[in-house]
Parts: C-alpha cells; structure tokens; sequence
C-alpha cells in the first residue's frame, strides 16, 4: 500500500505538532505517532520552559548559561535563533490555551539548575503535558491534519527504492508498520520532518518514554546523513529510586525552589565538595557525577533530595503532581526527603541540523531530540529542550513552504517486499538482546567511562550486529524488532563518538582524558 501526501511528519510530540500546525496554514500533513499520540517525552516534561521574560533578565544572560552549560561547544548563532525566538514561542502556546502558571497575571517564572535568573514558564510540575494537550487539540481540529497513531517506521524512503534508481539520498517518505493489520505501509510526501524523539531507552536507567528508541536517528544514519555529538548523553541527577515505579523523574525545579541533596548516611550536605558556589543549583552534568560519587563511594542505592524545610503549603502549590505521586508510595516530601537516583534523561547529540532545519538529505528536515541542531553543546541547558522543538518546528515549515515550488513530486517507489520473509519462532532473542545492550551501554558508557570499558562495550555491538541483522533478514517486522535495529544503531554511535573525543567536556567524563581540549571539536560521523 502507498499513500501520498504533501508533507510527512514523523513524531506527534513538541516539534512534530508545532511543525505539522504551521505546515497546514497551506499543505495536507500527515503525522505519524509511534503507540499512542500523547506517548513522546513532551507529554513526560515535568519542569517547563526556558525564556527571557523577566525585567531583570536579558537574551544575553539567557545564551551565556547555555553556553556555559554546554562547556563551550555550543554554535552561537544557533543559540541567539532559538533564545531570540523564545518569546514568541511562549505568546503562541498562550494563544493555544496552555494554562502556564501566573503570578497577579503575570507569567510565573521558576528557576532551574545552570540558570542566573528566574525564566522558566511551567503548568505546575507538568508543563509538558499541558503543552502536549494544547498542541494535539489544535491538530486534531485542523483539517489539513491527519494523526496516525501506532506506526512505527522502518525506514526513510529514499533514492534508492524509487522504480528507477537513483543515488541522489533525496528523501521521499517513510516505510512504516501499521501495528493494528501488521502490513507495512509506504507513506510518500514531497517533504518529510523527522521529529521521532530521542535514544533513551538504550539505557537501563532512563526516564525517557518506552517509545524513545533513536528511531529518527538510526533512519537518517542508514540513510546517508551525519550524526553530531552522539557521545553527550545527559543524566538527570535526580529520578525517583523505587524498586516498583521505573523512570518517574524528580523535577530540577524542586531544587531551584530550595531542594538539597543530603547523603542518606553521613547526614552531610555534599554538593559544596563538588561545587560550592552553585551548589544544588549548578549544572546537570556535575550535579549528576556528584551524586553517583556518593552513591558509589559509599556503596548506597541511591541518596536524598530534601525541601522538607520548605512551608508544607509552598511544596505542594508548587508540586502538586511529584506530591501526590509520592504520597502514594508512602513518601510526604513536605515531612522528609526523596530518595534519587540519576538516569539517562537526554540526548544532547543526533542528526546535523542547520537553522532552517535542513539535514544533510534532500527533502529531509529535522527538529527536536533526534537533532543536533549546536544549541545544546556538551550538556544542555534545563528547559531549553521543548523551547528547540518549538523554534526548529517552525524553522522546519517555514523553510518547506519557502521553497516549495521546488520539490518535486514523489516518483514512483518500491512496495516493502516481505516475500523473502517469516513469521517469527525465536521473540526471546529480541528480549535477550534488548536487555543486553541496556546494561552494557548503563555499565560501561555511562555517567563516568573509561577507554577499557568503551572498547568492551564496541566489541559486544560489534558481536550482537551480526545476530540482529540476521534476525532481521529472516523474519517479518515487528514494532520490538524495529527498535531493536535501532537501538543497536545508536549503541553504536554513542560507543563510536566516545572513542573517538579524547578530553572530558560537558556531559562526556573520561578518566582516561580528564583534561578538556582549548579548542572545542563536534564529534561528527559520517555515514
């Protein structure tokens, strides 16, 4: 089956709806949503959204922490795009009905780790999921969208699978799996966005959705387009530690309303040993080393987040959700303190983007987690993540229609041919490998690594990309198979982009090179 549109958008998070809206002022869009069309990390963002809106505050503040979060390896032009832009991002939402927080009908802005001032807009401790609802809400009454939920994509449609051949890498669509009839379906467009999210769940500890697999990435990769900074993978210092709920984040804004780390044993405040000045207010990256420090050093589970000092009152105004959601597990946080973890949060790296969102492949634009787009560098900046969805959404749609004269049509493209192919007998290897690369990329690629444990980890990629490809080769596709492949893929990329950065910078700590570099270098692969 192949069905034609005049955009595909892959992704009905942040950048996905944000692009797909300003796409159907003037073209039919389709989106397509892995599972449900609320299951992306957008709907999971707990904190809010990072813009200068204070009278005390300026673009300039905003832009140094990013740059100073980021160590450096920020593009400056890119950062004044998405700050300068922010603003009007925050005006459009409101025009969208999402119900940010006011203070005498003011914008309430809270503050977050790596922040000088007070700039993050929020709906409560669940912002994303007001922004989320905002967002579908207005798709779904568009009538020049379609949503599409629980397909899961394959691959980009390419040259390469046109009647009549072609090597030239345009961009064409998408192959995906329509889960409820299991056929594969080509979905050909003029112009296709990737906004699939990012490559969390390579991870054993992460607070990214089930659904968060580099799908996007891994595409574009197999595709021909380059990859960025792959190796910088943030962790967020503070997840819930709970042996029955997995991945329920503790939001950084509970430490920028007055949160401290204490250690569950010494009683001791520890966050002045790492840095004094900031604090609990400095940073992911350091906050997040410091407490696996602790943690390893003093064999704990895990260590305490505490704003028990806080008015009862303030605590559960300010965070409604995370204090009815501990209470349930028998923990007041107005009485005493949370026990956290850190775990994979973000992917800072992913597909080369520029400022109007073009990759590296004709008809293929980008926005959002799955991208590299120079914002967040070595380590991003708390709140700054949906405000890229938002600015690269529109930078996205604004360049398709600009140049939409000249895209062509689609050609005429290959069907999937699934006639080599079976049912399969063998799923436990999909769950082996699955769990497999998990605990390897969480053991050996993680918060602090070693060129020994990067190397064991490559020689494990290397050991199970024969099996899955065979696996792959044989058997007819599966949502898990799917991000089995892709998750592989990204395994890959991460181990390849760490191996080759001899410095530690940003989110990217090596014992083996402590030093970082004068001069601050991407790490690009080329396909």
């Amino acid at each position: 089956m192949t069905h034609a549109h005049d955009v595909l958008v892959i992704g009905s998070g942040a950048a996905g709806l944000t692009a797909a809206l300003a796409l159907a002022q003037e073209r039919k869009v389709l989106v397509l949503a892995k599972g449900k069309l609320t299951s992306g990390s957008t709907a999971w963002a707990q904190g809010g959204i990072a813009a200068v809106l204070d009278a005390g505050d300026t673009f300039e503040n905003h832009i140094h922490d990013t740059m100073v979060a980021g160590a450096g390896l920020n593009d400056r032009e890119t950062v004044e795009f998405v700050i300068e832009r922010a603003p009007a991002a925050i005006d459009r939402l409101c025009e969208l009905g999402v119900p940010f927080n006011r203070d005498h009908g003011d914008l309430h802005l809270t503050r977050e780790g790596g922040h000088s001032h007070r700039r993050i807009v929020h709906v409560n401790d669940a912002t994303g999921w007001a922004v989320q609802a905002a967002l579908l809400k207005a798709a779904e009454e568009n009538p020049n969208i379609t949503l599409l939920p629980n397909q899961s994509c394959i691959d980009l449609v390419t040259g390469r699978n046109q009647v009549d051949y072609s090597g030239s890498g345009r961009v064409w669509g998408a192959y995906a799996l329509d889960e409820a009839s299991g056929e594969v379906v080509t979905h050909v467009a003029r112009a296709t966005v990737l906004a699939a999210g990012g490559a969390g769940r390579v991870y054993l500890f992460s607070t990214s959705p089930r659904g968060a697999t580099g799908d996007g990435i891994a595409m574009a990769w197999r595709a021909g387009a380059r990859v960025s900074n792959m190796e910088m993978m943030q962790f967020h210092p503070t997840c819930l530690y709970n042996l029955e709920v997995k991945n329920f984040l503790i939001t950084e804004a509970v430490r920028g309303e007055g949160g401290r780390l204490f250690n569950p044993v010494t009683g001791e405040r520890y966050m002045e040993k790492y840095d004094p000045e900031r604090m609990e207010l400095a940073p992911r990256d350091v906050v997040a080393r410091a407490n696996d420090d602790q943690i390893k050093r003093y064999g704990l589970d895990y260590v305490h987040l505490d704003i028990s000092h806080q008015p009862p009152e303030f605590v559960m105004e300010h965070f409604p959700t995370i204090h009815e959601k501990l209470l349930g597990l028998g923990i007041d946080m107005t009485k005493e303190p949370i026990p956290v973890v850190p775990a994979q949060h973000y992917t800072c790296g992913g597909v080369k983007v520029g400022l109007d969102a073009r990759t590296d492949l004709p008809g293929l634009w980008a926005a959002g987690e799955c991208t590299e787009s120079g914002l967040h560098g070595a380590n991003r900046l708390a709140s700054n993540s949906l405000l890229e969805c938002f600015v690269f959404g529109e930078a996205a749609a604004k360049d398709i229609l600009t140049s939409w004269d000249e895209l062509d049509d689609p050609p005429a493209i290959l069907p999937w041919d699934e006639s080599r192919v079976t049912d399969s007998d063998e799923e436990v290897v999909i769950k082996q490998n699955w769990t497999e690369i998990r605990r390897f990329m969480w053991n050996y690629v993680g918060i602090v690594r070693t060129t020994k444990r990067l190397e064991r980890a490559a020689h494990r990629i290397r050991m199970l990309r024969d099996e899955v490809e065979d696996y792959y080769g044989h058997f007819r596709v599966t949502t898990d198979l799917i991000e089995l492949r892709n998750l592989l893929e990204c395994a890959d990329l991460i181990v390849t982009s760490a191996l080759r950065r001899h410095e530690s910078r940003g989110l990217h700590f090596t014992l083996n090179y402590l030093k970082t570099d004068p001069v601050p270098r991407d790490t690009v692969l080329v396909p």
